[in-house]
């Protein structure tokens, strides 16, 4: 949708996208097979149905939000606002938006995947705290050995990209509660240097720790539909 901001065609999915898209298609083609058949709980299936389409969507959109920011990012050659040219700090401020929006989308995207798992898993996460995250959801998962196959699949990708998950948590913590979240860097900076010129925060550095967000994502709903897809079809059977 948004490649034709670079007068690109629009984005034929593929890889790991392709493949994660394809088992979340999967799942709902597996549990409209059976609302038709006259499911006695079929009003649950459906819902599960709806959520579905909705991480598929959110997935679309943080991979699109993800793939302008890197676009725009690589426009950005200066190490400070002083040193743009005005075409620069356009696109500077085009990867601050797209940028801001994937990180949030990030921890959107797996909340509403910890909300279909609690469900689907019977996890009843919520009896330990009302509003949960994915996180909150995977760890009671690891704590009460529930569903192991998938628990700790689910769990090695979380390790695999624990720090950088860390920094955007950090990253979309300021930007809701507290500042901006690209003008955190430049109060420390004005801090330490009053009156001096302040560097840009680190573009390049963000732009990896957003990829490996988009990843981390991914490969979790992945992981999810895969099993969903196999618990789904023994179900009733």
């Amino acid at each position: 949708m948004l490649r034709f901001m670079f007068d690109e065609p629009m984005r034929e999915a593929d890889g790991m996208l392709a493949e994660t898209f394809r088992h979340m298609d999967q799942f709902n083609a597996i549990l409209s097979k059976k609302i038709k058949a006259g499911a006695a709980d079929a009003q649950q299936l459906r819902k599960y149905e709806i959520w579905t389409l909705g991480l598929r969507s959110s997935l679309d959109e943080l991979e699109q939000s993800h793939y302008v920011a890197l676009k725009f990012q690589h426009k950005v050659k200066a190490t400070s606002l002083k040193q743009m040219t005005d075409e620069e700090r356009i696109y500077y401020n085009r990867y601050i938006y797209f940028d801001k929006n994937a990180f949030i989308r990030v921890f959107s995207l797996l909340d509403k995947l910890g909300t279909l798992l609690n469900e689907l898993l019977d996890m009843r996460t919520e009896r330990i705290k009302a509003h949960f995250s994915y996180f909150t959801v995977l760890r009671n998962m690891r704590e009460k050995k529930a569903h192991p196959e998938l628990t700790w699949k689910l769990n090695d990708v979380k390790e695999k990209y624990k720090e950088s998950m860390t920094r955007l948590r950090k990253r979309r913590n300021t930007e809701i509660h507290y500042m901006n979240s690209e003008m955190q860097d430049d109060l420390i900076q004005s801090n330490r240097m009053y009156g001096e010129e302040i560097k840009l925060e680190n573009v390049a550095e963000q732009s990896a720790e957003l990829t490996q967000g988009l990843y981390l994502a991914m490969e979790s709903l992945l992981l999810t539909f895969q099993y969903a897809c196999g618990l789904m079809r023994k179900k009733n059977t």
